[in-house]
């Protein structure tokens, strides 16, 4: 089974629950409640998932984000990856920040593998979420898949899984480690025909409509203005300066969208040169400089 998801941390996770070994934890927040207390959560663990890491394909394109007429492995598309994912590169060695501009690049040949295996009419596993990237990208997918008679199966994370004691909730499948996929297999089900047909004609309008940014409102994935996550910005942004890393994490702690820190950085940036937001102490580390809003520093 060819599994696909839509963000590298997930795809991490996935070769290494299909090579049975464990690695790092989740890189996200993950909430866990136990008698009205958060606390770390205990990891389920239901073996692994079947197969090699060779048969996991990363389409991390970010489709939640910019003009999504033009195609994904476009230098258009390839550019915007690496604008947002090089927000910070202080303490970056120069070959690093070069495979970062090569990241667009990888995404195409992971594409390209995935068509390999879709003519060869193997099956597909699709494991998306409600963050935005990844309901783009499923339903971006499945606008490709019109083109080929092959098995689809998905598996659409919960909004919470309850362990023992423990109700875990999870945002997006990049919270999720690699001994805990198989916990998820009995929410797999088969695509039909016309349910690809209905989630790619749902791609069709959000690319004609194309608005910079696209989100998930009362489960639907409609397009919205750029600065559409800005008043989650002030409302975290201090009276005081704060370390930009200290105000990135309070976002992504409070508030589980599916939208990383970078695109967050991105508007802070923004805001700076439009004079909403000012540099209160500069350092060479961006994430480490101290900010607040013009109007009250």
């Amino acid at each position: 089974m060819i599994e696909v998801l839509f963000g590298e941390s997930e795809a991490a996770s996935m070769k290494a629950a299909k090579n049975t070994v464990v690695i790092g934890g989740a890189d996200g927040p993950t909430s866990v409640w136990m008698a009205g207390k958060k606390k770390p959560p205990e990891k389920p663990f239901a073996g692994w998932v079947e197969g090699t890491a060779e048969e996991v394909i990363c389409l991390g394109f970010l489709l939640d984000v910019g003009d999504v007429k033009m195609p994904v492995d476009s230098s258009y598309r390839k550019e915007l990856i690496y604008s947002l994912f090089s927000q910070n590169l202080y303490g970056r060695s120069l070959e690093w920040e070069e495979e970062l501009k090569q990241v667009g690049d990888v995404y195409v040949n992971e594409l390209h593998r995935l068509i390999q295996f879709l003519e060869d009419g193997e099956a597909i596993r699709i494991w998306y979420s409600d963050a935005p990237y990844s309901r783009c990208g499923f339903y971006s997918l499945c606008q490709m898949l019109l083109k080929y008679e092959t098995e689809i199966h998905v598996v659409k994370l919960p909004e919470y899984v309850a362990w023992k004691k423990n109700i875990i909730s999870y945002s997006n499948w990049g919270e999720v480690s690699a001994e805990e996929f198989a916990v998820f297999l009995p929410y797999e089900k088969t695509l039909t025909g016309e349910e690809v047909r209905m989630y790619a004609a749902l791609w069709s309008e959000l690319a004609e409509d194309n608005s910079p940014l696209r989100t998930v409102i009362n489960g639907r994935v409609v397009g919205v203005p750029e600065d559409f996550y800005d008043f989650l910005l002030w409302k975290k942004i201090t009276r005081k300066p704060i370390k930009e890393a200290r105000l990135l994490g309070d976002l992504l702690g409070c508030y589980q969208l599916g939208v990383g820190d970078w695109w967050y950085a991105r508007r802070i940036d923004y805001h700076i040169q439009q004079g909403n937001i000012v540099i209160a102490e500069d350092s060479e580390n961006k994430y480490a400089r101290l900010i607040c809003r013009a109007d009250i520093c």
